[in-house]
């Protein structure tokens, strides 16, 4: 099940952005654009994560994190607050009443979806993976960099083994185009997103049946790739 993450701000066009390129990057959103509902949709929702706008009607911000940090429900919740002032009291006060972060504005969506993803790793540390995993008649040890298909080892580039490891290990997840770019090229990659779409083809055409219509590493049109493997439990 996608992440959901709660975004309140009281500027509409902030929260259209910050709502596309999540759901872009996977995730579910919801909004509230006060201080009053925000808190009251936190509690009914329960979301993984939350950013939260300093500077909110009725009720601001910090008020806001203070009673989010005192309610047993809420009071594990991350939180990333969202800022137009550059005071450094502001960021401190935030960050002493509970705030895990703080982002000011404006900010970088590429860096705001960077935290919110570095936020919920440390929030949701991942259970160990398998050393093995398979699908179809293909079987992927992690520890030894090794694929084969029907028993027969495979080559594959180093990346093309990164790009199939984060596939498989995000199994179900729509992966973006940018966010695979992030994490294998890295972030300050100079490229195209057509790296990537090279790098998925040369992959099906090595472990897919059929290459051209392919069962396990599939294209969500617009978006990304998204790895299904009906074999893991």
């Amino acid at each position: 099940m996608a992440e959901k993450i709660l975004i309140i701000d009281d500027e509409e066009h902030i929260i259209e952005l910050i709502r596309y390129n999540l759901e872009a990057s996977g995730y579910t959103t919801s909004s509230a654009g006060n201080g009053i509902d925000g808190l009251m949709l936190a509690k009914q929702e329960k979301p993984d994560l939350i950013l939260l706008d300093l500077m909110l009607p009725g009720l601001d911000g910090l008020e806001v994190c203070k009673r989010m940090r005192s309610d047993d429900q809420l009071k594990s919740v991350p939180i990333i607050m969202l800022t137009a002032k550059s005071e450094e009291i502001d960021k401190i006060l935030g960050l002493e009443l509970g705030a895990d972060d703080y982002i000011t504005k404006p900010f970088s969506v590429r860096e705001l979806t960077a935290r919110v993803k570095a936020m919920l790793r440390r929030a949701n540390p991942q259970e160990p993976q398998a050393d093995i995993l398979r699908f179809s008649d293909v079987e992927v040890d992690f520890l030894k960099h090794e694929v084969k298909k029907n028993g027969i080892k495979v080559e594959l580039t180093l990346k093309e083994f990164e790009l199939l490891d984060i596939l498989m290990k995000n199994n179900g997840k729509v992966l973006t185009r940018d966010v695979l770019l992030d994490k294998i090229w890295g972030y300050e990659y100079v490229g195209e997103t057509r790296t990537v779409d090279v790098h998925i083809r040369h992959l099906r055409q090595k472990l897919e049946e059929d290459d051209k219509n392919p069962r396990h590493i599939e294209t969500v049109r617009g978006i990304g790739y998204r790895f299904n493997n009906d074999e893991t439990p």
